[in-house]
C-alpha cells in the first residue's frame, strides 16, 4: 500500500482544557451532551505504557475508541483502511501527551497505534463506545491485532 500523509476523514483531535488551581488541575475530557448518541462511551479504562513501547496496530470492526492523550510523551499513528473512505489511504501520526493533551475520536475500520516516545511510563484513558469482549465479557473481542502479523503494511 502506499500510503499518503493527510487527514483522515472521522478522527477527532479534540485539544482539551486545564483547569488549574492550587489544589491541582481538572481536564473534562468529554461531555453526553456533546457527544453523538452512537458514540457514548460502554466503558472506561487507564492504561500504563512503559517508555519506547508501542501498542497496536489493531482495528475494530464496529467499535469507536476515544482516548484521552494527557500524560507522558507519545506518537499516535492512523491509517485508514476504510475502502469506502473519502480518506481512504490515508496515515497521520500525531504527537499527544501532556504538551498536546487530547482526546482522539478513532472510528472503526481506522488502523491505530501509539508509542511511548518518553523515559517513563505514561497513561492513556480510553473510554469505547462498545464493551470488551461483549456483555459478560461472552463475545468475540471486536479487534483486528495487525502487530502479530510479519508482513504488515501498517508500520510506525
Amino acid at each position: 500500500m502506499n500510503w499518503k500523509d493527510a487527514p483522515i476523514d472521522g478522527i477527532g483531535l479534540e485539544p482539551f482544557s486545564v483547569f488549574s488551581d492550587d489544589r491541582g488541575w481538572l481536564a473534562e475530557l468529554f461531555r453526553r451532551d456533546e457527544l453523538p448518541a452512537q458514540d457514548y462511551p460502554a466503558m472506561g479504562y487507564l492504561s500504563s505504557t512503559k517508555a519506547g513501547i508501542a501498542r497496536g496496530p489493531h482495528e475494530h470492526v464496529s467499535q469507536t475508541d476515544r482516548f484521552a492523550f494527557f500524560h507522558g510523551e507519545y506518537t499516535l499513528f492512523l491509517w485508514d483502511s476504510r475502502q469506502d473512505s473519502p480518506s481512504y489511504g490515508s496515515r497521520m501520526s500525531v504527537s499527544v501527551g501532556a504538551q498536546n493533551p487530547v482526546v482522539v475520536t478513532v472510528p472503526p475500520g481506522v488502523v491505530h497505534a501509539y508509542r511511548n516516545e518518553g523515559a517513563a511510563p505514561a497513561f492513556v484513558l480510553n473510554f469505547p463506545d462498545q464493551l470488551y469482549a461483549g456483555q459478560d465479557k461472552k463475545e468475540e473481542v471486536d479487534e483486528i491485532r495487525h502487530e502479530e502479523q510479519e508482513s504488515s503494511i501498517y508500520t510506525m
